[in-house]
């Protein structure tokens, strides 16, 4: 049953998909409507299926899998949010990409990994606060993209940039410090809260966690430095963004995959 939920959640996702490149692509209006509400089957299909893979009788599937539906759920909740105020029609098909892709995995690589939080209340402030931490600032490293593009296509004066299904340049930055300055505050929460409740953090199984968040955490504080300080945008920007989501990315996710994949 899980199986067919996941198909048919990629289906409204692939279908959402379609009428946005389309609309980019000609240069017409996005059909908002259909969109989304063929992006709101997708996440409420998403959603139950999150709910249903995690929390299980023997108690929470943290697989590295499902801990990856769980972020592209996130991920794909908050843009369809924020795209009822700004047009962010450039960014869905890759976030939606995203969940298709996890719902795929999910389906032919089922994988195993319990824990029991309900034992553990402060280890369930650390593991929330790393998944928000990490899917805001995923959404960041997006927004940051997206600026970036933006703004190469108005420096080089393309037709693209009066496309009515695109957000202005300057709403766009100032989205994106909002969400960096959201996300590097719960980081730091993260960080703080595994120091204190994570008892063997410098374990040789987790200490790696721990340098590389620490770097992910400098990486967003000087992007942040550097911008209301010394006024960096572009491409600075871009490339910190990225980078501090790449590093997120092997911190929380780079040994588990190893371990529950590969080996």
């Amino acid at each position: 049953m899980y199986n067919l939920i996941a198909i048919i959640a990629a289906v409204f996702y692939v279908f959402s998909t379609a009428i946005i490149i389309l609309g980019l692509v000609y240069q017409v209006g996005v059909r908002s409507n259909v969109t989304l509400i063929s992006a709101l089957l997708a996440l409420v299909l998403h959603g139950f299926l999150v709910a249903n893979l995690i929390w299980i009788d023997d108690g929470q599937n943290l697989s590295i899998l499902n801990v990856a539906l769980l972020v592209s759920f996130i991920i794909s909740l908050v843009m369809s949010i924020a795209m009822l105020k700004i047009r962010l029609w450039f960014l869905l098909p890759f976030v939606y990409s995203f969940s298709v892709i996890n719902l795929s995995l999910v389906m032919f690589l089922p994988s195993t990994f319990i824990t029991h939080l309900e034992n553990n209340p402060k280890i369930l402030v650390h593991i929330s606060l790393a998944l928000f931490s990490y899917s805001t600032l995923t959404v960041g490293a997006l927004y940051a993209l997206q600026l970036n593009w933006l703004d190469y296509q108005l420096k080089a004066k393309k037709v693209l940039v009066i496309n009515p299904n695109l957000p202005p340049l300057m709403m766009v930055e100032r989205q994106l410090f909002k969400i960096i300055s959201i996300g590097t505050i719960l980081l730091t929460g993260t960080l703080l809260t595994g120091f204190i409740f994570v008892q063997d953090i410098f374990a040789q199984s987790k200490v790696h966690k721990g340098i590389l968040s620490f770097i992910a955490w400098f990486i967003y504080s000087i992007l942040l430095l550097g911008h209301y300080y010394k006024g960096w945008r572009g491409k600075k920007v871009a490339w910190c963004s990225v980078a501090g989501s790449i590093v997120l990315t092997l911190a929380y996710f780079g040994s588990r995959f190893i371990l529950e994949i590969i080996l």
